[in-house]
């Protein structure tokens, strides 16, 4: 029988591998990097974070998608959704042939046009289960890149809904791997699920659950997570066993406090040995976001830049919540593309908040003088988006960046 899924490509990344390193390489990133990540370029010290950009996750996803048009060139290949949220990348897919199969507003694929014959992509997302189960039927060949960070997620989904535990999901219910994430408690009878944007809805989750006074009714509450839970969900026996589990993109720090808060919540209203046996939270923020947090919360702790860039997709999460922590301690710009600097306005264009998806125009963004420029990129961010940004700005100063190089300050 002929195989019809993959899940480690086809053994073609030494031929793809060339392409991909060509179209999104950079000297000038891999110039300030090899230089200690600080580089002077007339009078703009670059600062760039120590872990930014490509993860291994994006790096699987981009390898499989090249490997698979390599592998099937007279075929028709369909990707369900984005393989990640960068657009630079999506467009370059689609000069390669590939179509992009996008949700309805509820978030359903309609699959009608997928054929037997054809090659469908998952993302580095993954997809709900039950989509999963309507590919497989048709029968067409599926080229799975979903990231091993977020399989770790689904696992611990799926014990809570094996266990009779509800899964708490922090996450944004119209992000694709939250919705894929929550499937996961469907693979056993009676699994549940709710999924939490942030601290303010995990309250109205802790105010429930321990009975405090002004908590909403049942009716209200469900009105309010109507769309984000389990089918038919009760609060008033569905939240009595929970398990936290997070989408992988989301502040760690802000995980592990609604997990702690929903935990205490459980102890004040049934108490402590109840919730002792009755909660479940483990880390799923996955090592590579928590380490691009981790390298912006180093660099502007030793001292924030006068400027920082964050660059990658306006729909990406780990993108905004790296703006969302610059934000805290300089002035930040959050561009999806090195087109949003204009090099003959001299204006910006950038997203200024993390739950407003409108763009701004700004001019005078650049201070005059010597300044620190600080860098950094969401995990599906290219180095080539990178060092294109910097050209521009460079070009705003009027520095050749290749004549004018200063020696390598000190961090």
């Amino acid at each position: 029988m002929e195989q019809t899924y993959f899940r480690r490509g086809f053994g073609l990344k030494a031929e793809v591998r060339p392409v991909i390193d060509a179209e999104y390489h950079s000297a000038l990133v891999q110039e300030i990097q090899a230089a200690g990540y600080t580089r002077t370029y007339g009078d703009i010290t670059v600062r760039l974070a120590e872990q930014f950009g490509f993860c291994y996750g994006v790096d699987r996803a981009l390898d499989y998608a090249y490997e698979t048009r390599k592998r099937f060139p007279d075929k028709r290949i369909c990707l369900v959704g984005e393989i990640i949220h960068n657009p630079h990348i999506n467009t370059r897919l689609r000069d390669m042939g590939i179509e992009f199969l996008y949700p309805d507003a509820q978030g359903h694929f309609d699959f009608s046009s997928i054929a037997q014959d054809d090659v469908v992509l998952i993302p580095a997302f993954g997809v709900k289960l039950e989509d999963f189960q309507r590919l497989s039927d048709i029968g067409c060949v599926l080229v799975d890149t979903t990231c091993g960070s977020v399989l770790l997620v689904w696992k611990r989904v799926e014990s809570y809904a094996k266990d009779g535990f509800t899964a708490v999901i922090h996450g944004k219910y119209l992000h694709e791997e939250s919705r894929a994430t929550a499937s996961q408690a469907n693979k056993h009878p009676g699994g549940k699920y709710i999924i939490v944007r942030d601290m303010e809805e995990a309250g109205l989750l802790c105010d429930y659950i321990a009975k405090r006074p002004g908590h909403l009714s049942a009716e209200e509450f469900m009105e309010w997570f109507a769309d984000r839970a389990t089918p038919g969900f009760d609060p008033d026996s569905h939240l009595k066993r929970i398990g936290v589990a997070n989408q992988t993109t989301m502040l760690a720090n802000e995980s592990l406090a609604i997990g702690e808060l929903i935990r205490e919540a459980m102890a004040e209203g049934e108490g402590e040995e109840y919730a002792e046996q009755n909660f479940r939270s483990f880390d799923t923020i996955c090592s590579a976001t928590q380490e691009r947090q981790d390298a912006v919360v180093s660099m502007m702790e030793s001292g924030p830049t006068d400027v920082m860039i964050v660059i990658g997709g306006y729909n990406s999460s780990n993108t905004n919540h790296l703006a969302h922590m610059c934000r805290d301690y300089t002035a930040t710009y959050h561009i999806e593309d090195a087109d949003c600097i204009d090099v003959e306005s001299g204006t910006i264009r950038h997203k200024p908040e993390l739950s407003d998806p409108s763009e701004r125009v700004d001019t005078g963004w650049l201070p005059e003088g010597p300044l620190q420029l600080g860098i950094t990129a969401g995990a599906s961010t290219p180095n080539n988006k990178i060092g294109e940004a910097l050209l521009r700005i460079f070009e705003l100063r009027g520095i050749d960046h290749t004549a004018v190089v200063a020696e390598p300050e000190s961090p």
